[in-house]
């Protein structure tokens, strides 16, 4: 590989302090701290599966909740994202995973088209995981997408306990984000598109 995929970005406004690191071609490092315990260890399945160096530093104002800081690390890790992966010459482009846990079961589809465009349907079977409002989750993939330019749908096929889905939903979104960044000898140097630019 001719030039490392890395990139850092820092996002400061009057509600959040965001610092993000990522390296594509990592092992799975993870150094994170948004405040919120669970968001961090989904954070933590994101690069650990997608074997993406991810270092994570959040302030936000939790004092009110977890809504601007979870919307906005989703923000800096897209915009992080799509930094790294540049031109996306050589990339596969697509990727998806099935994760099971226990009973829950989730699959992920993304495609760096270079066009945002979320499709979520979790029905979580709890509106709080420990101090995670599970709604957030919908706005840390939708903050993504948007500045990641990538097209993503997530489904929750089944799952009776809400970690259970969460958990699911962010391991296949870290497998499918690998899947997806992966390089492909057979197409290196080529833009994975017939418009010639993603």
């Amino acid at each position: 590989m001719s030039t490392p995929r890395i990139a850092e970005v820092t996002r400061n406004t009057a509600e959040t302090q965001i610092t993000v690191k990522v390296n594509l071609d990592g092992t799975g490092q993870a150094r994170l701290a948004t405040g919120i315990g669970f968001f961090d260890h989904m954070l933590d399945q994101i690069a650990r599966h997608g074997l993406i160096d991810l270092d994570i530093q959040a302030k936000g104002d939790l004092h009110i909740d977890g809504h601007h800081t979870v919307e906005d690390v989703g923000i800096t890790l897209g915009q992080a994202v799509a930094k790294a992966v540049g031109d996306k010459k050589g990339i596969r482009r697509y990727g998806h995973a099935y994760v099971p846990l226990d009973e829950a079961l989730s699959r992920v589809v993304v495609d760096f088209s270079g066009r945002p465009g979320l499709v979520m349907h979790v029905p979580f079977k709890s509106g709080m995981i420990g101090t995670f409002d599970s709604q957030l989750a919908y706005e840390f993939f939708q903050g993504f997408v948007n500045h990641a330019f990538v097209t993503l749908h997530i489904d929750n096929l089944r799952g009776e306990n809400a970690h259970h889905q969460a958990e699911t939903v962010f391991k296949a979104f870290a497998r499918a984000l690998r899947a997806a960044l992966e390089l492909d000898p057979r197409a290196a140097g080529t833009i994975p598109s017939t418009k010639g630019s993603l």
